[in-house]
């Protein structure tokens, strides 16, 4: 599903600041709008999947997700370890 087309004087605002060519403007935010719209539990995974990544041992990874939880855009209650580690491996 493709984001609806941004607002003309938007679309001209964005251009002014970021240094992007107008065709890649629009991947650009359909980029930004999917990974700011995904529901936690999809971040959840995705974020261990990272730290797995970066070499973070899984008892410190849940600790990061957890306390990076509420900078995220989706409204989120505090989640213990345990309710992290349920959500990743059921």
């Amino acid at each position: 599903m493709s984001p609806p087309p941004l607002d003309p004087a938007f679309r001209s605002y964005l251009l002014g600041i970021v240094d992007v060519a107008e065709r890649d403007l629009d991947k650009l935010v359909a980029e930004l709008m999917d990974y700011w719209s995904q529901p936690m539990e999809d971040w959840i995974v995705r974020r261990h999947r990272e730290l797995q990544r970066e070499g973070v041992k899984c008892r410190h990874a849940y600790g990061r997700i957890r306390s990076e939880l509420p900078a995220r855009r989706f409204r989120s209650p505090p989640l213990s370890e345990r309710q992290i580690r349920r959500i990743l491996y059921g």
